[in-house]
């Protein structure tokens, strides 16, 4: 009688598997990164309906409306741009600058002597409100400037650039804005590219055809 084999040896059962929880300093990773991207795509949005985007003044718009201290040497105390341009169906022309800007340094005198001229010579020209604004100036620095340009027209004062940047938009001086007899803004002009020559015919664009 043959011995009977002896039984196999059984294996310990295989562990089970584990499972890996997500640990919590990647779950507050991965939320933060969400809210971001949310977060710009929000911001990208806004950006492309932003009120400046909408309600910047722009060629054929009307012009913004505004009134302040009149720093020029005739006019006034107070110096106002109604909605209607120069008032009164009269064309406007509004120089922006201040004494802080080189380049107005360089731009100003010329036009302030074209618009003097004018007045002087009398005609269509001369009935044109010719208004100043200067931003970001102190009130003495302001004044000198204007009378060392030769300026002989009524100059609001914008110290916190509320007209400059909060009404027009604009960064930065100088800027023209030609504003037709009805309000509207017939063109913008950008930096120191005006010349008495290119100022005055903007000028006579103002005008009725019939002058």
């Amino acid at each position: 009688m043959t011995d009977a084999p002896p039984p196999e040896p059984r294996l310990p059962p295989a562990p089970a598997p584990m499972v890996r929880r997500p640990r919590k300093r990647f779950i507050l990773i991965g939320l933060g990164i969400g809210i971001l991207i949310i977060l710009i795509v929000g911001l990208t949005t806004s950006l492309g309906t932003s009120p400046s985007a909408t309600t910047a003044p722009r060629t054929g718009g009307q012009v913004p409306s505004f009134t302040r201290q009149n720093l020029g040497p005739v006019g006034s105390s107070q110096v106002s741009v109604p909605t209607d341009g120069g008032s009164n169906g009269t064309p406007a022309v509004l120089l922006f600058f201040g004494n802080w800007c080189p380049s107005c340094h360089q731009e100003l005198p010329p036009l302030a002597a074209a618009v003097q001229a004018q007045d002087k010579a009398g005609g269509a020209l001369a009935k044109i409100h010719v208004i100043g604004v200067d931003s970001e100036d102190e009130p003495a620095m302001a004044k000198s400037f204007i009378k060392s340009a030769g300026v002989t027209f009524p100059v609001a004062y914008d110290p916190d650039a509320g007209v400059l940047s909060g009404l027009f938009y604009f960064r930065g001086d100088p800027y023209a804005v030609f504003v037709n007899g009805d309000g509207t803004i017939d063109k913008i002009v950008r930096g120191d590219v005006l010349t008495p020559s290119t100022f005055t015919a903007d000028e006579r664009a103002l005008l009725p055809e019939t002058t």
